[in-house]
């Protein structure tokens, strides 16, 4: 469906032509008219889905024509588990508010930098997109007001709503209005938490984007069996063999995340690591030099992987396995998007190999495997 049928302003059709978008997804198609007229939405849908887009554009249309504020009561909050979505989300809001004839005062709030920078920009913030730690230290500083929000998002709401973020969540609930809208989108729905979203949803309208096979079909899918101590060998030979620009490579800690990055730079080939250790300034220089290609390889933990949203990402190497196999499918499925072909690689030790398999049991989809002793490097 295009865009102009979905009930969009002209300045917002503007700034998505400018952008050379021209449909809408499913989810696009079903959220943004929904937050339009003021509903509740619940939409389940994986990362590259079109998911932010679908409450960024609505959001936008309903502040519109709300007159500037001087004061720091913000109409709109976006709560995220992590810095690199905050930034993520605030960066997609600033791309469709370009053409708007009044700007809409958008701020993203995280912790891992000085607080005192984003308490004296708050004022007149008419958007907030906010870690719940950092919110909560701005909310106490009184730097921010909930008490006037319209509408509340939850980005990746089954970690926003699990334990790990319950005890700041329920102290956020009771500084916000009971009457306002609310946008909770997650790529799954645990049981932990559907409880909790039918009280925190009034009528809301439900949408469930389902995985499809032909997503993981887009990617190609390989396995080197190897013993622990040729996996950096390995690793870097596969990259200049292949000659690979773009490699987004996964490990399971931020040593090891240190550790691969520090050999290929020594083997000449340009990484930087990106993990929850690094400073804020540094993950963003990292992230940013990745995208634009300034780098060859991001060597990154699950911890921010999240954060990590390349349109057109050729390559992503599991250094190391993740503990689940959704967590797997989330690694890999951050190539072979916007209906471009990737490739995902998976280095598997022996001890690895049983792991491996249930993984590609749970998947539904078996890896071609090669033995590493076959390759001279």
């Amino acid at each position: 469906m295009p865009f102009s049928k979905l009930g969009l302003s002209p300045a917002l059709l503007k700034a998505i032509s400018f952008q050379k978008y021209e449909r809408a997804y499913p989810i696009q198609e079903v959220v943004i008219p929904a937050v339009l007229e003021k509903k509740d939405v619940l939409g389940i849908a994986k990362t590259g889905s079109g998911k932010t887009a679908s409450y960024v554009l609505p959001l936008l249309v309903n502040l519109e024509n709300v007159a500037a504020t001087k004061n720091r009561h913000v109409k709109a909050l976006i709560v995220v588990p992590t810095r690199e979505l905050a930034i993520q989300v605030r960066e997609v809001f600033q791309l469709f508010s370009s053409q708007l004839e009044h700007p809409i005062k958008t701020m993203a709030v995280y912790g891992g930098v000085s607080i005192n920078p984003q308490m004296k920009a708050m004022m007149g913030v008419n958007i907030l997109i906010a870690t719940p730690g950092r919110l909560l230290e701005l909310v106490e500083s009184n730097a921010v007001h909930l008490s006037e929000i319209e509408t509340l998002v939850l980005d990746e709401a089954d970690k926003m709503l699990n334990l790990g973020f319950k005890e700041e969540m329920d102290r956020i609930f009771k500084l916000l209005p009971q009457k306002r809208q609310n946008l909770l989108f997650s790529a799954t729905l645990s049981e932990d938490i559907s409880g909790i979203t039918e009280i925190l949803l009034r009528n809301p309208v439900v949408l469930k984007i389902e995985e499809e096979t032909e997503d993981l079909e887009r990617i190609n899918q390989l396995g080197y069996f190897v013993s622990e101590e040729k996996k950096g060998p390995l690793l870097r030979y596969l990259i200049k063999h292949n000659n690979m620009k773009q490699v987004l490579v996964f490990t399971s800690s931020t040593h090891k995340a240190d550790m691969v990055t520090e050999k290929l730079c020594k083997n000449g080939i340009d990484a930087m690591a990106m993990h929850s250790k690094k400073s804020q300034e540094t993950r963003e220089r990292a992230l940013n030099n990745f995208k634009r290609g300034n780098i060859r390889v991001l060597v990154a933990t699950d911890l921010i992987s999240r954060g990590i949203d390349i349109e057109f990402l050729p390559h992503v190497i599991n250094y190391e396995l993740p503990r689940s196999p959704k967590d797997y499918i989330h690694r890999i499925g951050r190539t072979g998007r916007a209906e471009s072909s990737g490739e995902a690689i998976s280095l598997i030790t022996p001890e690895e190999a049983h792991h491996f398999k249930i993984i590609q049991k749970k998947m539904g989809k078996w890896v071609t495997m090669i033995d590493a002793e076959s390759l001279e490097f």
